[in-house]
């Protein structure tokens, strides 16, 4: 026990006694009565108890009324301090604190650029599913370079600064204002919303119709496939999966993706793209997950074309999802024009143990490529996302850390797609989906194996999303072994459902498909080249 001492406390001390025989002259408030009417008389703004609202935040078609970024309180400080002293010119670029998280009201020079708080890598409290930037020495994001194309004008410095403040930064509830990262509109002065961000690497100044996307061409429109976030529909030789965004009311009973999500996928999707070589890298290649051949955003009712084609399919199959004739003028979509990959698995007929096995390999190598490229994560590889196509080809070709890989496809290729719930680090930032924003997600049937793989997923990363956990890539390969023992028929002796177990087991004691790759099921579907050379 801590000895602590009691403080005497003062005695209360009464009113003095009033002299007898003397007139005692009431208190004289004047003075005071003065000042506070003078004080009255000016508008407080960042004191008052009811301030005015002075901005609003814009996501698309939607606006959120809500307070100003902390940064503003900081550009307002520094532009002070430069009325105040200035011969004194600031420490970092306008470009640096733009970039810089809020961490108080402190000045621009108390900031140290080098502080923990600026690492996002480490466990923090769980964000929605937007944008999440890690800064990497010189990298440079295809996001900034579809921007930087697009709009020149975002490039912010301080002679931009200097510029806008005027003589000395005379005004500078004005400089704030213009500086501010609060805009009513999309794109408003240095403030981009991520509606018009996708526009810009989708390589827009406006939405498209779907109308002039889809009826501009001879080709026939076929529905091929549905999900919960849109449809599917082959044109030609291509798949395209149209994907409404952004709207007030739910779709399928689920509510609308938004501009930062789309934004996101269509990033991931194009780093993906760089895997097949065309750029001229070649320490990772991989031609497993699907190519992406353009990305449009569209704005408008569901064009007559799509319409035929959507009530075939529900004729035929009996759709689960909204007619699309329900959407309203205004609705948002994002079109996703990509090669046509084939099946998915679940319809695909194999044929034997041999295809069931380059299944497999060509799955685990695709991962493995994408693992040491981009510390990829598919975190959804149901049946559903591979694709399944018959090829002349012998031989497929992967590139893994510079050494290159022959695998045998015995007649099929494999290609992945939907990368919805992904996690890529592509450098110069993390994009992911926090799943701990989805409970649901978690709450499939018991024994169901996509249900139980989802709930291993989230032991694995301790529901914290942003992290590198590749363990996730194995826990989808030991559901696709399961599938391939339980649910889908093809020739195959006892021998090799006992492989395939002996696989399952020991996946179990991998961390990513890097390691998985080297398991001695795979040893002899490689040709001239051995992986652990």
């Amino acid at each position: 026990m801590v000895y602590q001492p009691q403080l005497k406390q003062d005695k209360r001390k009464g009113k003095p006694a009033l002299p007898k025989g003397k007139f005692v002259q009431p208190p004289n408030f004047d003075k005071e009565r003065l000042y506070f009417q003078e004080v009255d008389a000016f508008e407080l703004l960042e004191e008052s108890s009811s301030p005015k609202k002075v901005g609003t935040w814009t996501m698309g078609s939607m606006t959120e009324e809500g307070p100003l970024p902390a940064v503003c309180s900081r550009l307002e400080t520094w532009l002070l301090s430069r009325k105040l002293n200035p011969s004194c010119g600031p420490s970092s670029t306008l470009s640096k604190i733009l970039d810089t998280p809020a961490t108080g009201l402190e000045t621009i020079r108390d900031i140290d650029f080098n502080s923990s708080d600026l690492r996002t890598l480490e466990r923090t409290e769980p964000s929605n599913s937007q944008l999440h930037a890690t800064k990497t020495g010189e990298n440079k994001s295809l996001l900034n370079e579809s921007l930087i194309e697009s709009d020149n004008s975002l490039l912010i410095n301080d002679k931009m600064l200097l510029a806008q403040n005027g003589q000395g930064c005379g005004d500078i509830e004005a400089a704030v204002k213009k500086l501010s990262l609060v805009s009513t509109s999309s794109v408003d002065g240095d403030h981009i919303s991520p509606f018009s961000a996708l526009l810009a690497i989708c390589g827009q100044s406006a939405p498209s119709t779907l109308e002039d996307v889809f009826s501009s061409g001879p080709e026939t429109v076929v529905k091929i496939g549905e999900g919960t976030y849109g449809e599917a529909f082959k044109v030609g030789n291509y798949v395209c999966k149209i994907v409404p965004f952004d709207g007030d009311f739910r779709v399928n009973g689920e509510i609308q993706k938004r501009s930062e999500e789309l934004l996101e996928e269509v990033l991931l999707s194009k780093t993906l793209n760089q895997l097949r070589g065309n750029d001229g890298e070649s320490y990772n290649l991989c031609r497993t997950f699907i190519e992406s051949i353009e990305f449009k955003v569209c704005q408008g009712s569901y064009d007559a074309a799509l319409i035929r084609a959507w009530e075939d399919w529900d004729d035929r199959h009996g759709s689960e999802n909204d007619h699309p004739k329900e959407f309203p003028d205004k609705q948002c979509y994002v079109v996703f024009v990509q090669e046509h990959g084939g099946k998915d698995l679940e319809s695909f007929v194999l044929l034997n143990f041999d295809e069931a096995r380059t299944l497999l390999i060509q799955v685990t190598a695709g991962l493995a490529v994408a693992e040491s490229a981009y510390e990829f994560e598919h975190r959804d590889l149901h049946w559903g996302n591979i694709l399944v196509s018959r090829s002349d080809s012998v031989t497929l070709q992967f590139t893994l850390d510079g050494r290159n890989m022959l695998v045998k496809t015995y007649g099929l290729i494999i290609s992945i797609i939907d990368f919805t719930l992904s996690r890529i680090n592509t450098g110069d930032r993390i994009l992911y989906l926090d799943l701990s924003s989805d409970p649901d997600l978690f709450k499939g049937p018991k024994g169901d194996k996509q249900s139980e793989t989802y709930r291993r997923m989230k032991e694995v990363t301790e529901d914290w999303w942003e992290g590198s956990y590749p363990k996730t890539n194995v826990l989808w390969l030991v559901y696709l072994v399961d599938i391939l023992l339980m649910k889908k028929s093809f020739e195959r002796t006892s021998k090799n459902e006992r492989d395939l177990r002996s696989l399952k087991k020991r996946l179990d004691q991998y961390n990513s498909a890097k390691e998985a790759i080297l398991d001695p099921f795979f040893s002899d579907l490689f040709v001239e080249s051995d992986p652990k050379a």
